[in-house]
């Protein structure tokens, strides 16, 4: 049975040492250290590390490494097991939601989707997520762009690439619509992860983007939770098996962040890089889909 999660928040305050665990926890499932070795590993005490990993994961830290173990999690980040979409039972927005995103999306217009936001009335705002805190762009039909926000991230030990601070996360999401009109709204923004990640509610997107872009993003929706693509595979799925380069571009300007899962598109070799959120979150990510599927 899953266990109970933590609040929202607490889950945000403890991605980065879960995320630490998890990365932890992928290395050496095939050693099965105890709980005192890994606790030991993150600084804590087993009883602390245990309480707090399992209200972040919904698991314990043992269930956690018998699923990884299940799934072959040594090929987890090149070769995804075929299985169906799975629904979190831990508090997580499920995949099997994932195409109730484009209900938003699919009231635009041609001309407003292509437009980047042009006039839009669009809310920014902070609101965490179970991999951190989160800066929303939300409009009235729903969520523009997600992105997250590492002001206390560890810039030089080389485990979160590329964090950004409130500031820098906000400019990021906001200069990606130039034309659009901008507030900040940080009651909006916890509004929506509280449908999303507490309630489990379908999230609708209003999606801007050019049509191949779109098009792209709709095949990230495809891929299975804890399975991967290459962008090669990807570019066939999509209907463009020539364009693997373009593929990446759309998805490196895949705007939402988890939602649409651009986290499970991997290089031609398997190798994680170039996610813009950084490859730690990009890591946590499969790690725990790919558990939680099993």
């Amino acid at each position: 049975m899953t266990q109970q999660t933590a609040p929202l928040d607490e889950r945000a305050a403890a991605y980065l040492r879960m995320a630490r665990a998890l990365e932890h926890l992928g290395d050496t499932w095939r050693d099965w250290p105890d709980l005192a070795a890994v606790a030991g590993a993150m600084g804590l005490s087993p009883s602390h590390f245990q309480r707090e990993f399992t209200r972040w994961a919904g698991v314990s830290p043992r269930q956690f490494q018998a699923a990884i173990a299940h799934a072959e999690a040594g090929d987890l980040l090149r070769q995804g097991a075929s299985v169906l979409e799975a629904t979190f039972e831990t508090g997580l927005s499920g995949p099997g939601r994932l195409h109730d995103l484009f209900i938003a999306h699919e009231g635009l217009t041609p001309g407003e989707a292509k437009t980047g936001g042009k006039g839009a009335d669009l809310m920014l705002g902070r609101a965490p997520t179970p991999f951190g805190e989160g800066a929303w762009l939300i409009s009235p039909r729903g969520l523009v762009a997600l992105g997250f926000i590492d002001e206390n991230a560890p810039k030089k030990t080389g485990f979160v690439h590329q964090g950004r601070n409130e500031q820098d996360a906000f400019a990021d999401l906001a200069g990606r619509y130039p034309g659009a009109d901008i507030r900040r709204d940080d009651a909006a923004a916890r509004a929506m992860a509280a449908q999303v990640f507490e309630k489990g509610e379908p999230l609708p997107v209003a999606l801007y983007g050019t049509p191949f872009r779109r098009q792209v993003w709709r095949a990230l929706l495809d891929i299975p939770a804890g399975c991967t693509r290459t962008y090669g595979e990807l570019a066939a799925c999509s209907g463009h098996p020539k364009a693997a380069r373009a593929v990446g571009a759309a998805v490196g300007a895949n705007p939402i962040s988890w939602f649409i899962p651009c986290h499970r598109a991997l290089a031609a070799d398997g190798r994680l890089h170039n996610y813009h959120w950084g490859v730690a979150r990009k890591r946590a990510m499969l790690t725990f889909e790919r558990a939680h599927a099993a």
